[in-house]
């Protein structure tokens, strides 16, 4: 009978350092099971990648990147990440006939998909009665954990953050910070200490090296290319996060961390990103609260995916303008904030924040296109897509989400470029024919546009 060893599953959690199930792996703590070597796993998941029309998805390229680093790092231990492409459900069986499998771990996904996807695979373990333990990494609360007095799950921001807050000083200790100054770490900050088990990592000589046979594909097996786009670092200056409240809404400015692609895929601990935070920046904590507002917001009400938060909404007439979607996408509205964000998000794969505010009320209020479309097309091209995040951020935008001041809100993005790119550093930038007769005339005039929104929305709402 081979050795029997643990599987760890890698997913949105693409690091060593701080990750909770890794952790319980290698420390075997779960549920009281003995202590087994343990495997790690990573599966491109071919049901994903053959829902991607772009072969030249930055993404792809990214968690390429990656999960290469990973195994690397576990080669310079003596141990192997095993590395398989093809759909979870028919890998799984392969992987339990190959190896003694006495537990599998791996981190919670949120996702519609994921949830399906492991709720099957939950079954065919436990039809061998091998436990599936899975734990809380991606976010620092989960859909059950902040909730009003009644039980209930909050659907308003400005409340949810407060209790947020409260609940995160609930357990803490103080502890001495890198700058040599004390610092009250919470409880679910703290980090999770992987390193103290790295020689619990399956020594590859522990295993026949058939079994083990685990060479990273190429981006061409999994039918892409790369993409040609700059991935920003895991880590930024100390100085950018402590002046985040003052920089973070200026698009000529590199005043925004960038750091989403990582918090999506797991290279970096979002435990390890809040403790920064709480201790240089009250605004950008509050930015990682939004994140798991909306995550709970996706796990509590799951019909945000495709549909509106607000269900009344659904009767809202949108226009059918193909043309119109074109030249949005395209970057040629005559609305030079809207056209700069559009085509550094083609050329980057990257659109600032504040402008991507803009960009969506004026698809969905200025143009009344379908705001279904419009998030379509940034989980498209957005290297850091996140289903929860892109659903909110634009059903805020279209007034259909979670915001209690809704459809009336809409920006003029003459007076946004007056206030956050004055100078038109930003535009210039990304609209280099701006201000010449090359630069298309605005595709709808503003004034028009509000009074044709409200007029839709009001009559829908009326209904």
């Amino acid at each position: 009978m081979p050795q029997p060893i643990s599987l760890f599953w890698f997913r949105r959690d693409l690091r060593l350092e701080d990750n909770a199930g890794l952790y319980h792996a290698l420390k075997g703590l779960s549920q009281g099971s003995s202590s087994y070597p343990v495997l790690p796993l990573f599966i491109f998941d071919q049901e994903i990648l053959d829902e991607l029309e772009d072969k030249k998805d930055a993404r792809v390229e990214f968690i390429h990147n990656a999960v290469s680093d990973l195994k690397k790092r576990l080669e310079e231990m003596g141990s192997i990440l095993l590395i398989r492409y093809g759909k979870p459900l028919e890998i799984w069986p392969e992987l339990l006939k190959a190896f003694n499998v006495a537990g599998v771990y791996t981190n919670h996904d949120y996702e519609p998909y994921a949830i399906e996807r492991d709720k099957a695979v939950r079954q065919l373990l436990s039809a061998k009665n091998i436990p599936l333990h899975t734990y809380k990494d991606h976010v620092i609360f989960e859909k059950g954990e902040v909730l009003k007095g009644d039980g209930t799950p909050y659907t308003v921001f400005t409340p949810y953050s407060k209790r947020w807050l409260e609940k995160l000083q609930t357990k803490g200790r103080t502890i001495q910070g890198d700058d040599g100054e004390s610092q009250r770490v919470s409880y679910y900050l703290t980090s999770y200490p992987t390193e103290k088990y790295f020689s619990n990592f399956l020594k590859v000589n522990a295993q026949p090296l058939n079994l083990l046979n685990s060479s990273t594909p190429q981006l061409s097996d999994l039918g892409f290319e790369p993409a040609g786009i700059e991935f920003p670092p895991t880590s930024v200056a100390r100085s950018l996060i402590r002046n985040y409240d003052k920089t973070r809404d200026t698009p000529s400015l590199p005043g925004t961390s960038r750091l989403g692609v990582h918090f999506r895929f797991g290279t970096i601990s979002i435990r390890e990103k809040a403790r920064n935070a709480q201790r240089l920046n009250a605004t950008y904590l509050n930015e990682l609260i939004w994140r798991d507002f909306y995550s709970q917001i996706l796990g509590n009400f799951p019909h945000v995916v495709g549909s509106p938060f607000r269900r009344q909404y659904d009767r809202v007439e949108w226009r059918d303008a193909p043309e119109d979607f074109e030249k949005w996408k395209n970057g040629l509205t005559g609305y030079p904030i809207v056209d700069a964000g559009m085509r550094e998000l083609n050329a980057t794969g990257f659109m600032h924040n504040r402008v991507r505010m803009i960009v969506a009320s004026f698809f969905s209020k200025h143009l009344l296109l379908d705001w279904r479309l419009g998030e379509a097309y940034f989980a498209q091209k957005l290297l850091d897509f996140d289903l929860a995040s892109n659903s909110g951020g634009w059903q805020w935008a279209a007034g259909c989400g979670t915001d209690a001041a809704p459809y009336f809100r809409i920006f003029n993005p003459s007076e946004q470029t007056k206030k956050f790119d004055p100078a038109h550093k930003y535009i210039r930038k990304w609209v280099p024919e701006f201000g010449t007769p090359r630069y298309p005339k605005p595709m709808v005039e503003h004034t028009f546009a509000r009074e044709r929104c409200l007029t839709t929305y009001k009559r829908a709402l009326a209904e």
